[in-house]
Formats: C-alpha cells, sequence, structure tokens
C-alpha cells in the first residue's frame, strides 16, 4: 500500500509554457471588455511632463484581479508581474504603491464617478436590475481590526479591538458595494450623517433612471423607479426616516426597545387571531414563529406618516439575541417600514437584510482586513479598490457564470476558476490557453469567454 500523499517527482525551474492563474484572465478580459480600466485612466491624471509608462486605469485593473486572487498587499501584485503572456507588462509593487498613495480625495471622487457610468452598462446588461421592481439597499457597518497606532484615522472599538469601522451600503440585488465610509473604529454606529452620507453616495452609483427623483429635496412626481433602504437598529431613528422621505426613498428599519412597544405588545401576547405563521425561506409557513402588526397599539409621533410596526415573535432557543420585550418563552423582533404588503411579507423581505452579513464577509475575503498605507487618504482609496474589485468579481458572477459559480464565495471561486492552469502556446500569431486535463471547471470557464464576446 503506498502511504504517500504526493508522488515522487524532479522539481526543475523552466516552465516556459505555463500558466497559473488563466480563469484570471476571464476576469481581466471581462473588465476590458465593459471599458473598466479605460474608464479609470480618465479619471487620474499625469504627474510630469510625458504619459507613464503603465497606464493608471490598468495599474488599477490589475490590483482588482490580485484581490479577487486572494491578494491583500501591494506586493501581492508579483504573482502577476511573471505572468506577462497572460496579463501583458503589469506594473510592480512599488508602482502601485506610488499610485494609490496619488489618489488624492478630489481624485478618489472622479474614479467613483467614472465606475458609476461603467456600472450603470453592467446594470442594463444583468436580469437582476433591469425591470420595474424596487431597487433595496441595505446599510450597515463593520468592524477590521489593525495591529498598529500608526494608521491614520484608527480608534479603539467597543469590543476592546483597534482599528476602522467602516459603514457601507450594497445593492441586494447583486451584492455590489456601492459605497463605502471608512470610519474610526469608536465612530457611533447610530450616525445618521453619516447613513446619510453612504445612502447619497450609494444613490449617485445608480443608473441615472434608477437614481432620478432620489436626491435631497427631488420632487416625488421625478422619481422613476422606487428605492427602499434597510438598516439594522443602528438607524432606527425618526431623522432617519423623515431623511429618506425627502429623498422619495422607503425605509425598514430594525426597532430599538421602548415604552410604547412594550404596551403594544402586551396587550396581544394571547391575541391568537393576530398572531400569523410567518414564512420560511422555501415559501412554507414557520410553526414556531409569528408575526403580527402593532401599528394601531403603537406611538408613532415622529415618524412619517404611513409608517408601520412589524413585530416578529419565534421561540426562545440557546444563544437568541435581545428582545423587544421581556419574556419566558418568546423572543419579540420588530422593525418600522412605510412599505406596502402583509404584515407576514414585511418580515420575510426584512430578514433579508441579513444578507449585508454574506456582502461584508465577501468584502473581508477580498482585500479589506488589511490597510497598507498609514495615510488615511490612501486607505480610503484602497477600500475603494477593494469594493470595486469585488463588484467586478458580482459583474462576472452574473454575466458570465451559471450554476454554482453564479453565487459562489471568494475562496471556491479562487479553487476552482481563478487559479485555473493551464498551458500557454502560440499558433497562427495567436496565444492559445490550453486548460489543464480533468480540470473541473473547464466548461464553466469556456463558456464564461463565449459570454464575454458575446456582451456588447
Amino acid at each position: 500500500m503506498n502511504r504517500n500523499s504526493v508522488m515522487n517527482v524532479v522539481v526543475e525551474a523552466g516552465g516556459s509554457q505555463v500558466v497559473a492563474h488563466a480563469g484570471l484572465h476571464a476576469l481581466g478580459r471581462f473588465a476590458d471588455r465593459v471599458g473598466l480600466g479605460a474608464s479609470l485612466s480618465a479619471a487620474i491624471p499625469w504627474v510630469g511632463e510625458r504619459a507613464p509608462v503603465h497606464d493608471r486605469g490598468v495599474v488599477l485593473t490589475h490590483a482588482m484581479l490580485m484581490l479577487a486572487a486572494g491578494g491583500e498587499a501591494c506586493s501581492d501584485i508579483e504573482f502577476l508581474v511573471s505572468q506577462p503572456r497572460l496579463f501583458g507588462a503589469v506594473a510592480s509593487d512599488s508602482t502601485l504603491y506610488r499610485t494609490v498613495r496619488a489618489i488624492s480625495p478630489s481624485v478618489l471622487a472622479e474614479l467613483t464617478g467614472r465606475a458609476a457610468v461603467t456600472r450603470a452598462q453592467v446594470w442594463r446588461r444583468m436580469a437582476a436590475t433591469t425591470g420595474t421592481a424596487m431597487v433595496v439597499l441595505d446599510i450597515d457597518a463593520s468592524l477590521v481590526q489593525v495591529h498598529s497606532e500608526n494608521k491614520a484615522g484608527t480608534g479603539p472599538n467597543y469590543k476592546g479591538g483597534f482599528g476602522f469601522s467602516p459603514m457601507f451600503c450594497f445593492a441586494d440585488a447583486t451584492g455590489e458595494a456601492l459605497a463605502g465610509l471608512l470610519r474610526p473604529g469608536n465612530a457611533g454606529a447610530n450616525s445618521v450623517v453619516d447613513h446619510f452620507t453612504v445612502l447619497d453616495a450609494a444613490v449617485a452609483q445608480l443608473p441615472a433612471e434608477i437614481a432620478a427623483g432620489h436626491h435631497g429635496g427631488d420632487e416625488p412626481s421625478t422619481v422613476r423607479r422606487m428605492l427602499q433602504v434597510r438598516t439594522d437598529s443602528a438607524g432606527c431613528s425618526t431623522r432617519f426616516a423623515a431623511g429618506c422621505r425627502s429623498r422619495n426613498i422607503g425605509f425598514a428599519v430594525v426597532a430599538r426597545s421602548n415604552a410604547s412597544i412594550h404596551k403594544g405588545i402586551s396587550r396581544i401576547q394571547d391575541d391568537h387571531e393576530r398572531w400569523l405563521p410567518a414564512r420560511r425561506r422555501s415559501g412554507d409557513s414557520a410553526q414556531r414563529s409569528h408575526v403580527a402588526e402593532i401599528t394601531d397599539l403603537v406611538d408613532l409621533t415622529g415618524w412619517p406618516a404611513g409608517t408601520r410596526l412589524i413585530v416578529r415573535r419565534e421561540h426562545l432557543h440557546q444563544g437568541a439575541q435581545r428582545s423587544l420585550f421581556p419574556s419566558l418563552c418568546y423572543r419579540y423582533w420588530g422593525h418600522y417600514t412605510d412599505a406596502d404588503g402583509t404584515p407576514v411579507e414585511l418580515d420575510s423581505h426584512m430578514r433579508d437584510h441579513a444578507h449585508v452579513e454574506d456582502h461584508i464577509k465577501r468584502l473581508k475575503d477580498s482585500g479589506l482586513e488589511r490597510f497598507p498605507f498609514t495615510d488615511l487618504d490612501a486607505n480610503r482609496a484602497w477600500m475603494q479598490l477593494v469594493c470595486l474589485g469585488a463588484d467586478l468579481v458580482r459583474w462576472f458572477q452574473h454575466l458570465c457564470c451559471t450554476g454554482e459559480l453564479a453565487t459562489a464565495e471568494p475562496k471556491r471561486l479562487r479553487w476552482s476558476l481563478w487559479h485555473t492552469p493551464a498551458r500557454i502556446i502560440r499558433r497562427a500569431g495567436r496565444h492559445i490557453i490550453r486548460i489543464l486535463d480533468g480540470w473541473p471547471t473547464t466548461s464553466d470557464l469556456l463558456n464564461a469567454h463565449q459570454r464575454i464576446t458575446a456582451l456588447c
């Protein structure tokens, strides 16, 4: 019996016709096809009398490919430098470092504006964003630990750590990080100003036909497509709800416990006619969770007209989180909203806000966990690069992937797609990539290339 885990072979250097990231090449080709690099190039001014050796838009696109492949620092770009037959002339890590350091706040604003143009073109091609359905945005913040006190803009956080507390706004239908705000670790979770900063930045990233009517002070008659924003209890304030209403944006925010809610729930504890079975993910009715509307039983003074309060109860279980109402049998949870629909439908819709945790996890697995710079502006540019790189991957998944790869996490994509090994040959004046025999996602990669070619 052979007890070795690998074959006994001789290892030598000199593999001139081997490439290790054939799938990553497909992602780069997709970025070129949608014009991302060219769009970013126009936003970065030249410094000096002559054009730089490496186009800055291409430098940033290569950085996004590096982040998608699992890189987390400028030095990781060197793994693409060694494969010019796939990626062309890739800038060195020092060039990438200087490029990001040179992105001032004004240049960063121009970059995000250019990204919005590309995003609008991509959204018009995706089934998830076309049509007339309401566009749902999700706001949430997270903690990023930094093990250095030398980075500007950091601070201690409530969990005893130290670092940043960035806030993001995601598009629920696609998982894109439309906007992000880099904040110190001790930034207030309930800051209405921060919520509106990321909300307005996210609206600016939407195609013009969707963003129309959703800026502060716009007339409701100018709205062409409905928007809704969902937040956790950090956004539970009448000021935030009123600000959303002034932007003609619907809201759904997790409720905080107060005396009025206590009184309302206590009046319906045993009202079995009011409590309706909640809906599972599958669409079936849940047996141990119930939903009720108590709008008529609570004080909604200060909330916009049409605000409703939906409450959900479920049997207590080990590790259950805080409850809106003290009970030995149930955990109560609820949210304010101005949306139409039955209490069961609204509860199911609000629970989808949990998708935001997956979106943040995806960012942290794609370079957000490490900020390579000491300068705050450079780290803001880095975070924007991380977000845009993750969005590029989501666009690729929506437009070029099917089956499990269309929703796969970054780790799965790296193992099965980005790091596909292949042999590259030259025939009739063209480079040809031949994927390794037996590779499990060969057909997926070939189909992706066909879809890229078909993009117009």
